[in-house]
């Protein structure tokens, strides 16, 4: 299996907010931001692996600003780091300033997906190969966030979670 790159997944969504996706204070929906959020993930994820995904875990979602009808809207997916049949994808979102065009950060999110095949068993995905130091650097906390999943989940023992005893000894 042929290893590929963060690049190669890359999935960007953009769409404006509407009326019917706000709350009472004219913000988008947190539900809403996240469908889009899991669409643009299952794609990035999708082009990785070549394979059919499902969601496993929205391990990480920040709500840093909140995204106003009329916004244009964009979300960035990655993959940051395969395993043997999960994928983690890091999430960026955008809104597009209306009158200059410029793009600040509202939101991040990080979700995980298993690659399966059609009776649904998990399948072998590509190994990810980071190139910008952005997607090093989340290649290698990705291995941090897994192993202080297992550990919570206790399927790992904390001695043998050597990334994040690496972060303290």
């Amino acid at each position: 299996m042929q290893p590929k790159t963060a690049q190669n997944s890359l999935t960007i969504m953009t769409d404006l907010v509407l009326p019917s996706e706000t709350n009472p204070i004219n913000n988008l929906f947190g539900g809403e931001l996240l469908a889009r959020m899991d669409r643009a993930a299952s794609i990035a994820a999708r082009r990785h692996s070549r394979r059919i995904v499902v969601t496993a875990s929205v391990n990480h979602v920040a709500f840093n600003r909140a995204i106003p009808l009329g916004s244009v809207v964009t979300v960035e997916a990655k993959v940051s780091r395969s395993f043997k049949s999960s994928m983690e994808v890091f999430l960026d979102v955008w809104i597009e300033d209306r009158e200059s065009g410029s793009k600040d950060k509202a939101n991040e999110a990080i979700y995980t997906f298993v690659a399966v095949d059609k009776t649904g068993r998990p399948v072998q995905v590509p190994e990810l190969i980071p190139e910008t130091d952005l997607e090093k650097e989340r290649y290698n906390a990705a291995l941090r966030r897994k192993q202080l999943a297992l550990v919570l989940a206790g399927k790992m023992k904390p001695h043998d979670a050597t990334e994040l005893k690496a972060l303290f000894f």
